[in-house]
């Protein structure tokens, strides 16, 4: 069975267009990666957990910042290792300077027999939907098309 995540998609009107909040991996192995090492903020949830409240959990442990408010859902998207990730979408707005994430304990430098503790997301920057669609993990980009077409109508 394919693993499955939960996500927002949190976004704000700019002018006639609109900007969309991404999360930046944290971690040794993507420290110098950019364009393609952004996601919406998301996380795996077991078969039998609510996807809508997984995506409001993981947001929150991602961000430090719970979520509130309807979120409306997206097509659900496969990425490029097969994941099935669920996706919500929902206008708001959050300081992305003020993030505070969980963190994730790895063994690093790989075969040193050290742990060390890493944030889950190191940063976050709002962007507009072209600069995002370079900036998301290419497999995540139906996401983006899937928020214009609500928003914009498809222009």
């Amino acid at each position: 069975m394919a693993k499955t995540s939960a996500g927002v998609l949190l976004y704000r009107r700019a002018g006639k267009s609109a900007e969309v909040f991404l999360v930046h991996f944290g971690g040794p192995f993507w420290t110098k990666k950019d364009e393609g090492a952004w996601s919406i903020p998301k996380g795996e949830f077991a078969e039998c957990e609510d996807p809508v409240e997984a995506a409001r959990r993981e947001f929150a442990e991602e961000t430090g910042s719970p979520l509130r408010g309807k979120l409306e859902a997206l097509k659900p998207i496969k990425q490029a290792g097969g994941k099935i990730v669920y996706a919500w979408a929902i206008e708001g707005e959050i300081d992305a300077s003020a993030i505070q994430s969980n963190t994730f304990s790895m063994e690093w430098p790989p075969h040193s027999g050290k742990n060390q503790e890493f944030p889950e997301v190191d940063r976050a920057s709002w962007f507009d939907l072209a600069t995002a669609g370079r900036k998301i993990l290419k497999s995540q980009t139906p996401l983006l098309e899937q928020l214009q077409e609500k928003l914009l109508g498809g222009a």
